[in-house]
C-alpha cells in the first residue's frame, strides 16, 4: 500500500501541496493531499475491525482543528488528529466512548519515524483554519444499506427509515406486544448509541416528539435494541449509528422505500407460537394477542 512516493527521513517534502506523500504506519496509511488527509484502513487479524469496516475515509482539513505527537507504547509515536465537534457522524455518535486502539484518528508509528512524523504534524497545523464546533457533518457518513444483529432483534437502515425486527429468544414481552417497528427518518431528532463494551449497551432512536419524562429501560422500549456478548459490535453498530444520525441531521429529500416482501410462513408461525407463551403466561391479554396474531396472519 505504499507509494513510490513514500517521504523518509533522508527526503522530506518541503510542501504538503505535493499530491501523494504518505505515512504509513501501524493498521493504517495516511496520504496527504493539499485539502484532505485519506486514511486507509488495513485489513488483517490484528487490525480492530472498526478500522476494517471503515475501510478508508477522507478527513478534510476543515473537519480538523488540531494536530498532536505523543509518545506511544512499546517504542511508538502517536500522530493524531483532533476533529471539530460535530464534523465526524461517527464520533458524533460515538460520543467519546471509543478506546484507544479503536480511535480512527491516531496513527501509531515506530519511534525511530518521530522526526518524520513531528513534520507532518507541523505541516497540518500550518495548513489548519478552522476551529471550534462544525454546523454540518463535514466527514463522509458510512454509506447505506445497513444492519446488524442485536441481542433482542435485528436492526436494519435503507437510508430512509430504522427497522427493528424483535428475536422471539431475546426481546421483551412489551416489544413483543408493540410489533416489529419502522422508523422514517423525518420522525427522528436524534441517536443515542452507547458501547457494547460496557454494561446496557444499546441503540435507541430519539423521536422528534419525545417527551421530557425519563426514557424507560432500553429493554422495555420498542425505539432501542440492546447489545450483549457477540451482539451489536462496535464495528457493526457504530456506523449504523453514524449513518442514521448524519442523515437525521442532513434532513435529505427521502425517496420511496420499496415495498415490504412478504415473510417466510415458517417464520410468522414460529412467532404467533411465542405469543402464545406470552398469552399463556399471563403477559398478553386476550385483546392484544387476537390484535398481534392478525398482524401477524396479514404478512403471509
Amino acid at each position: 500500500m505504499r507509494s513510490a512516493r513514500v517521504a523518509t527521513e533522508e527526503h522530506v517534502p518541503h510542501t504538503m501541496s505535493r499530491m501523494g506523500d504518505v505515512l504509513a504506519g501501524f493498521h493504517a496509511v495516511w496520504e496527504f493531499e493539499s485539502d484532505s488527509v485519506l486514511i486507509r484502513y488495513e485489513r488483517g487479524i490484528r487490525t480492530p475491525k472498526l478500522f476494517q469496516a471503515l475501510g478508508e475515509r477522507r478527513i478534510p482539513l476543515s473537519a480538523v482543528e488540531g494536530v498532536t505527537l505523543t509518545p506511544g507504547r512499546r517504542g511508538t509515536v502517536v500522530l493524531r488528529l483532533l476533529p471539530r465537534a460535530g464534523a465526524d457522524p461517527l464520533m458524533e455518535a460515538a460520543a467519546g466512548q471509543l478506546k484507544e486502539g479503536s480511535d480512527p484518528y491516531r496513527l501509531v508509528l515506530s519511534a525511530e519515524r518521530e522526526t518524520l512524523a513531528e513534520y507532518y504534524a507541523d505541516e497540518l497545523k500550518s495548513l489548519l483554519t478552522e476551529a471550534g464546533p462544525a454546523d454540518q457533518f463535514l466527514v463522509p457518513v458510512p454509506e447505506a444499506p445497513l444492519q446488524f444483529k442485536a441481542y433482542d432483534g435485528k436492526a436494519s437502515f435503507d437510508g430512509t427509515s430504522v427497522q427493528f425486527r424483535w428475536s422471539w429468544t431475546g426481546a421483551s414481552s412489551a416489544k413483543w406486544k408493540a410489533g416489529d417497528q419502522s422508523f422514517a427518518v423525518a420522525d427522528l431528532s436524534g441517536v443515542q448509541w452507547r458501547s457494547p463494551e460496557v454494561f446496557e449497551g444499546h441503540l435507541r432512536l430519539v423521536g422528534r416528539s419525545a417527551d421530557s419524562a425519563a426514557p424507560v429501560q432500553p429493554d422495555q422500549d420498542p425505539a432501542a435494541v440492546v447489545f450483549g456478548l457477540g451482539y451489536g459490535p462496535v464495528h457493526e453498530s457504530l456506523p449504523f449509528a453514524a449513518a442514521v444520525l448524519a442523515a437525521v441531521r442532513t434532513r435529505g429529500p427521502v425517496p420511496v422505500a420499496p415495498a415490504p416482501s412478504r415473510r417466510d410462513p415458517a417464520d410468522i408461525a414460529e412467532r404467533i407460537r411465542h405469543l402464545g407463551e406470552l398469552h399463556q403466561a399471563g403477559l398478553v391479554t386476550d385483546e392484544e394477542f387476537s390484535s398481534k396474531k392478525a398482524e401477524l396472519l396479514a404478512e403471509l
